[in-house]
């Protein structure tokens, strides 16, 4: 071996130590788990950048990561922050007319017995109860535009109870896990995808779909029940029964649909329903003699603020997340994770799908351009193009969620919030295969 090949060992080396110091002396500082994860995608983009430049003599692999940094800092404000604002202006208005109507503690009131159950630390009848019930709500019909403005009015409303402003509480943790196992019983989007890309059965992973995405909320919720300690009774389980009952009525029901009558489901239900909710409530205000519009610009007023508060933390994590990506590193884990699975004897038909899921917990819009990609490789229609399409459908993307929610509010300690969001999304990840396999191999 030459000085030439022993100094760039020598390089690499130092560099990969040099970065695991620094973690190190990060974690002995006290960033939090967030902060960790965050500056650990960029000491990982330069070690994989070095490795490219130095062996694979690969001249543009710099210039690439930084492009991608100024590239997801644009996108991260201009696509993503920007186009927010309308919709928190929108949907916050229209939650505060709900809450001067007396709708959202109504369905505080109504959840009361399963919501107090899994936020114990909450008072009944609170109304950060109905605010994550309208989340959870709009999350299940596929609306995430309406989704989010519910979600970071729910977290300001439990960060008013939160002793220690700074450090995520038990209940703020449960909601973000709870949100980021992504329930969706209309996967609307991923039909419109499958649909585009020339499937001959675009609807055929509706049910699969919904499955996988039960199987990760219900992980989720098991995970932190544990972790929390928190009682588990025969309401509980009742109220966890009867929501599982309702999902495989829905799930069956649709499934008998032809596959044309799938896809118009798709596209009327969750659309229809949340129009028929924004009437609901504005008729509802008139009725308990509300000034709705009134009350509608006092509640909008705050959308612009929320957006404001969140785009820093918005822009930091989407820009670590791309850095990332463009680096290799999830290449490099699907090949390791493909050899490993192939010394096991277990079928890999699964394996180029992975990619999708790999992404999903990083970058929603990742996940969906691998997933778009992967039906363009292997066909709609595929084993692995379908399977793609149940990955991306069973779960949300853990580090996006945490960052924007906690940081929201201002937490910098979010805890065990990504590790139980991570392992709640592994044990979905696992049950989407299986369900893949049994529907579509």
């Amino acid at each position: 071996m030459g000085w030439l090949d022993f100094s760039k060992i020598l390089f690499s080396v130092l560099a990969i130590l040099g970065g695991i110091a620094l973690v190190r002396t990060a974690v002995r500082n006290k960033n939090g788990a967030l902060g960790v994860v965050w500056m650990s995608f960029f000491f990982i983009a330069l070690a994989i950048g070095l490795y490219k430049y130095l062996f694979l003599q690969d001249v543009e692999v710099f210039k690439k990561l930084v492009d991608g940094v100024f590239d997801s800092a644009r996108i991260s404000v201009m696509d993503v922050a920007l186009p927010l604002v309308g919709t928190m202006v929108f949907f916050l208005g229209l939650m505060n007319i709900a809450e001067k109507a007396g709708a959202v503690n109504w369905l505080a009131r109504l959840l009361n017995p399963f919501m107090t159950r899994l936020f114990p630390e909450v008072p009944d009848n609170h109304p950060a109860m109905g605010q994550m019930i309208l989340n959870f709500s709009a999350n299940m019909l596929g609306l995430d535009n309406a989704a989010t403005p519910f979600g970071l009015k729910a977290m300001e409303s439990l960060q008013e109870l939160n002793k220690e402003k700074d450090t995520a509480s038990n209940a703020q943790i449960m909601f973000v896990i709870l949100h980021t196992s992504g329930l969706v019983l209309i996967p609307l989007s991923i039909i419109s995808y499958r649909l585009a890309a020339g499937s001959a059965n675009p609807a055929s992973v509706f049910i699969p779909c919904v499955l996988g995405t039960v199987c990760t909320t219900l992980a989720a919720i098991l995970v932190i029940s544990l972790r929390q300690r928190l009682k588990w009774d025969w309401v509980l389980f009742a109220w966890m029964l009867g929501i599982a009952g309702m999902v495989a009525i829905l799930a069956t029901t649709v499934g008998l649909m032809s596959g044309e009558n799938k896809s118009v489901f798709s596209k009327v239900a969750g659309n229809l329903i949340l129009l028929v909710l924004i009437v609901i409530i504005i008729a509802g205000g008139v009725w308990k003699k509300v000034n709705v519009f009134d009350a509608f610009i006092e509640g909008a007023k705050g959308g612009f603020e929320v957006v404001l508060k969140i785009i820093p933390y918005l822009v930091a994590m989407l820009v670590a997340i791309r850095v990332f990506r463009e680096c290799g590193a999830l290449d490099y884990i699907t090949n390791v994770l493909s050899v490993v699975i192939g010394y096991t004897g277990v079928n890999t038909d699964f394996v180029p799908a992975l990619p999708t899921a790999i992404m999903k917990p990083f970058s929603g819009g990742g996940a969906r351009g691998l997933m778009l990609d992967t039906m363009k490789v292997h066909g709609a229609d595929s084993f692995v193009g379908q399977l793609a399409c149940v990955f991306h459908g069973s779960a949300d993307s853990t580090f996006y969620i945490v960052a924007v929610y906690f940081g929201s509010v201002g937490i910098k300690k979010v805890r065990y919030a990504i590790s139980m969001g991570l392992l709640a999304e592994l044990i979905g990840v696992i049950a989407a295969i299986f369900i893949a396999y049994i529907f579509f191999h």
